[in-house]
Order: structure tokens, then sequence, then C-alpha cells
């Protein structure tokens, strides 16, 4: 027997749009039942659970429920109404006429949230894989296929010799994404810290997306590599026994924030060219300030420590810029001298809650610049990529008539004499210390490594005819986007002098 119950209805100002679900609960048209009447249970879905629109009355959905009973309901989806779930109180009669506009104008605030609360959808519903392949491969099983390898290398995630290239590729670039989720969720901090799962992954996916993709180097997956060796740096036996669960939280966003919006040239770039963040920031640590508003912009929005004390929030936000701010070339030296002062007189005290602080500052330097450092496969794929970000600076220069920056002169400099300056200069001083820090297997294989790619660059070298007697080998910065600073600090890098640091930065 069927019981068919008339609710209260709320008309509706337009269409419903014929949406059809492919999973449990799937929703069905029917243009041939009658207005008050039960439809025709041809027209209904085979599968229980089913619900059935009328197309006859737009204020009507059948649901036919478990033992046959159907429910007349109305369908004016107020989303008081609705699920508690954040995503479902959006109107998707909005979200499908923007789709069916299809407009490239600039978007508004409200459209660029509903903008990424579709990417989010997108990540969490669809074939993260495998998008674009034709339907006829049996996408469930080559999914399950590559999530399994994904989860396999998530396994080994501390080993140095991590491939971040090909999980970047198992997970369809959605490296940081993945293995920023997992490192909080393995170190418990998503339960300690009482974070919203949504709103953790809703952060993680605008992270991602605010990285550059087109950039050669500074994009998504260079901060994935970041986040996996700080992780690396976090397990090292001087860390693991110290560090709070706080200081491994901080060390984690800045590692996954640290280049956020990253633009693909340098700072004297922007300084030259007049860019408004060159003027925003007063061209001091201009793309580090960037990177660090960034990434409190989307803390902010996400609303993902708006659960605690703004005290707490706002500190947090401030350490986060500290972190990342310390990543600035031009400040290298004075990082590495505080660093060394330290050890010399072995004063560090990690029940400090500073001197914790400044390791964490020292770790992220050493993450960011540990290229030279992976084993050969790896560390010369990062070499080209940074190289050609490089030259791709240098001919947008040349194209405008702007002086070329050091490096970034593709007819004048090689990837090799680039590299074998880099880490004759810059890498090679401040893993020393990390090693007088640290003296570990870990710390001992990063050195070996840099020596073996040191030499490998200097084969290539000799092989390759010289493009130019003029070039040299040269340094570049730890970001490799101030390649020169440490030789012409006052035009390259701005100065250190005028920004005020936040307050993690504090004197140890």
């Amino acid at each position: 027997m069927e019981v068919c119950y008339q609710l209260p209805v709320l008309p509706l100002d337009r269409p419903v749009p014929k949406h059809v679900l492919s999973r449990r609960g799937a929703i069905s048209f029917s243009s041939s039942s009658s207005l008050f009447g039960a439809p025709d249970p041809r027209q209904l879905s085979q599968r229980r659970g089913a619900i059935s629109y009328d197309s006859s009355d737009q204020t009507a959905l059948y649901i036919r429920m478990l033992g046959d009973v159907r429910v007349r309901s109305q369908v004016g989806f107020e989303p008081e109404r609705r699920s508690s779930h954040p995503y479902l109180c959006i109107d998707f009669r909005t979200l499908h006429t923007r789709l069916s506009c299809g407009s490239t104008s600039a978007a508004s605030g409200p459209e660029r949230r509903v903008h990424r609360l579709l990417s989010f959808q997108r990540y969490l519903h669809s074939s993260r894989l495998l998008r674009g392949v034709p339907q006829q491969i049996p996408l469930h099983i080559l999914d399950e296929d590559y999530t399994g390898q994904a989860r396999c290398m998530l396994e080994k995630v501390g080993n140095w010799n991590f491939d971040i290239f090909l999980f970047d590729r198992l997970t369809n670039g959605n490296s940081l994404i993945t293995l920023t989720y997992h490192l909080l969720n393995q170190y418990g901090l998503v339960e300690l810290f009482q974070l919203d799962m949504v709103k953790l992954w809703r952060f993680l996916v605008m992270v991602q997306e605010d990285y550059h993709s087109d950039n050669p180097y500074h994009n998504a997956v260079h901060a994935a590599d970041v986040t996996q060796a700080m992780y690396c740096y976090l397990r090292e036996p001087m860390l693991a026994k110290s560090l709070t669960s706080y200081d491994i939280l901080l060390g984690l966003l800045a590692a996954a924030t640290h280049d956020l919006g990253h633009p693909g040239v340098n700072q004297p770039f922007l300084i030259k060219t007049d860019h408004y963040l060159a003027t925003l920031y007063r061209n001091t640590s201009v793309l580090e300030n960037h990177h660090w508003k960034s990434a409190v912009g989307l803390l902010r929005e996400t609303g993902l420590f708006s659960h605690l004390p703004p005290e707490d929030s706002l500190n947090l936000e401030r350490e986060l810029g500290s972190l990342i701010l310390a990543t600035d070339i031009s400040r290298q030296n004075d990082y590495l001298s505080r660093f060394r002062m330290h050890l010399d007189q072995e004063n560090l005290c990690l029940t400090s809650a500073s001197h914790r602080h400044f390791l964490l500052q020292m770790a992220l330097k050493c993450a960011d610049i540990c290229n030279p450092c992976r084993p050969w496969e790896l560390s010369k794929q990062w070499s080209e990529k940074v190289t050609e970000e490089f030259f791709q600076q240098g001919d947008i220069e040349k194209k405008h008539k702007l002086e070329v920056s050091p490096l970034c002169d593709r007819e004048r400099n090689t990837v090799g004499n680039i590299q074998i300056g880099f880490m004759t200069y810059v890498a090679e001083p401040l893993f020393a210390e990390w090693a007088r820090f640290s003296d570990t297997r870990l710390s001992q294989t990063m050195l070996g490594h840099m020596g073996l790619n040191k030499a490998s660059w200097g084969s290539l070298l000799q092989e390759q005819t010289p493009i130019s007697e003029e070039a040299e080998p040269s340094a570049a910065g730890p970001d490799r986007e101030e390649a020169a600073a440490r030789r012409d600090s006052s035009a390259a890098a701005g100065g250190t002098s005028s920004k005020e640091i936040p307050q993690g930065s504090r004197e140890s």
C-alpha cells in the first residue's frame, strides 16, 4: 500500500536543473505523473531511496523510501532545512546558472568563493587521477592502482630519496594537498588542534591553487618537496625530542606556504618594473612578505583557526611570517652568522621557545635550498627547472629592453656553472653548519650527495664548449631568486633594515 504525504511547499523562482546523480539516491524526472497523486511507478528509479521529480509540478519531489512509501515533499532547498554540511547550503541553481554563463570577466568576491567551492567538490568527488581519459577505460581500477602506489610512497615519506615528481604524477598534480594532509594527520595535529576537516581540506586546496603551475620551479611541486624535506628535518633526534606539537604545526604550514603566489620572477625584477608589490612592501623582502600575507589571507578566508582564541591565532600568523621571511636571500648571512655563533658557544637551549623557533627558521632555510643535496636524478631535474625560470625572466627583460638580471641570460650562463656557484657560496656553508648542529646519517648523506652532484656538473661543464669566456660560476640565492645578492645586495635585495620583522624572529 502506498501512502502519499503532502507537505507545505515554497514556489521556485526558476526550474530546477535536471541533474542526474550517478551515486545512491539518484534523481529521476517524470513528465507523466499527476500533480497531487503518486508518480508513475514506471518512471521511478529501480533503487530504493530514489528521488523522483515531477516536471509538471515544479514545487514537488516524490521520495520513494524503504518499504515503497512515497513522500511528496517541497524542493525550496532553504539552507536552514538542509544538512549541516557547509557545502550543502549552496543554492545549486545559482551554481548551475554560473556554469552555464561561461563568463570570462574578472570574478567578484562571491564568484571567487563559488569557484573555489566547486574546485573543492571536484577534488573530493571527481576522478582526480585520470581526468579527460576516455570513458571506455575502467577508471575505478586505474584510480585504485594509482592511489595504492601513492599510499605506498607515503609509507616511506621520511626517506631522503623520496621522488616528489613521481608522487605528483600518482596524485594527478595534488602532491602538496595529499602530502601536507598526510603529515598533519600522521602527527595527530588535526585532532589535537581540533581542526575542522572541511576547512583544512579547503585551505590546502586553495594553497595549491594559488601556486602558479606555469612556473617551471616556484610551483606547488616545489612547495611539496620543501614540505617533505622539512618533515625529514623535524624527525632528526635533536629536534624530534624537543619540538612541541605547535612547533611542528607551524613548521609544516610554513613549508607548504613559503612560496605562495610566487610570480616566477625575482625581487630586482619587481623593483625595476615598479611592481605594486615592491611599492607595497617598500622594496624589502617583497616576495617573502607576499607569500606570508597570502598564507594569512587563506587562513582567515577558510577560518581554519577561527576556533582558537584571537590572541593565539594572531601569534600563529606572526610566527608563520617569521619563518617565511627567513627564506629571504638578502638575510642569508645574518642567519648563518647567528647559527654559527650559537654552535661555537654551544648555547642553544631547546627548552627555550625562541631558540626552537630559530632552529625552525634554519630548518626551513635548509629545506628550501636542499635540491643540491638530493640524489642526482632528482637534483638535476630541479637544477634544470630553476635555470629555465631564470632564463624566462631574462627573455622578458630582453624583450622590454631592461637590464638582464644576473644568471638570467641564457646566452651567457649554463645550468652547470649556476649550480656549481650556488653550491660553493650558499649551500655548502649552510649545510656544513647544519651538520655541526645535527651530526646524523641524514646530514652526512646530504653533504655526500652535494659533493657528488657538484663533481657531476663539473664533468658536464668540461664536456661542453664554453658559451663565453666571461661566463663564470656565480652564486644563486637559497630561494633560487637572488643569485647575485651576496655581491650586489643593495641593488638586488633592497636591504633589511627598514622591515619590521614579526615577533617570531626575535633574537635568541
